[in-house]
């Protein structure tokens, strides 16, 4: 059965990479291996990204892999490296078990991080380059995003975390968002996007944007209209526009926001169901 209804289903082809390992999540390898196995053959796994894993925790992956059930194909495994180039190469050894599905390494040196992007990663093999957002403000957001763009990089934005400043307010994640679009420039976000539609987290009190918001921003390359997107709050009015999309502006979105990080796979696929943006089938229990 097909993810999403419509002409607009690529929207949400391979959207959701499955962080289940990192916070808040923090599922043990040993259970995150078989529950990506179970994603990944369930009736919504065209929506579903590889399983990510930090630098430190390969050896531990392929024990889990090992003694796991599994159908002789390889795991998908996109590896985060949060220590920067430095982890590039003995990442890259430990991952010879593994498909390695892409690369995203943390930096505080766009230019260093793709020279050896450039000479380690074999050539078929994608990589997204993060910046701390400190280092994106004022004239550092166009210094960065003019070095990715001249290389075969995506940029990697964060969206979130355990506190209240991690997460950007409407007008930075704008500012970053329409500097892509301006330059063309691919990117991928990571934390806090759990749910389709902006809002304050009962518990934390945290301001989280919605993964829809963002996917419909990321067509746009004016700020203001940008923060406007991230701004909404009523996912009907998300929804809506995300029905009247045509194939070309889809394109452009998907050919932009190429995916995010999520400890939890059936939160967003629950939110678009009850959105209406998904075909009638329930997630299995064990998927919740």
């Amino acid at each position: 059965m097909s993810v999403i209804t419509g002409a607009w289903h690529g929207l949400f082809a391979g959207l959701f990479d499955d962080a289940a390992v990192f916070p808040p999540g923090n599922l043990p390898l040993a259970e995150a291996v078989p529950a990506h196995r179970a994603h990944r053959t369930a009736w919504y796994a065209d929506a579903v990204g590889p399983l990510l894993c930090g630098a430190g925790r390969l050896g531990e992956l392929a024990a889990a892999t090992a003694s796991s059930a599994a159908d002789g194909a390889p795991l998908r495994v996109g590896l985060v490296l949060p220590g920067g180039s430095a982890e590039l190469a003995p990442a890259l050894a430990a991952a010879a078990p593994f498909e390695v599905a892409g690369v995203e390494l943390a930096t505080r040196d766009a230019r260093e991080a793709v020279a050896e992007l450039d000479r380690l990663l074999p050539p078929d093999v994608p990589a997204a380059v993060e910046l701390p957002r400190e280092l994106l403000r004022g004239d550092g957001l166009d210094e960065t995003l003019d070095v990715l763009v001249d290389s075969a990089y995506r940029a990697k934005f964060r969206t979130g975390g355990l506190a209240a400043d991690a997460f950007p307010g409407e007008e930075e994640l704008a500012g970053f968002l329409t500097g892509c679009a301006q330059r063309g420039l691919p990117y991928k976000c990571t934390a806090g996007l759990h749910h389709a539609v902006r809002h304050t987290d009962p518990v934390t009190g945290f301001e989280h944007h919605g993964f829809l918001n963002v996917l419909l921003a990321a067509q746009e390359t004016d700020r203001s209209a940008a923060a406007a997107v991230l701004a909404e709050r009523d996912g009907e009015v998300l929804a809506k526009a995300v029905r009247a999309l045509d194939d070309r502006q889809v394109t452009v979105i998907r050919n932009s926001f190429t995916a995010f990080g999520t400890c939890s796979i059936a939160e967003p696929l629950d939110d678009l169901a009850a959105l209406g943006l998904l075909s009638p089938s329930p997630l299995p229990q064990e998927d919740r």
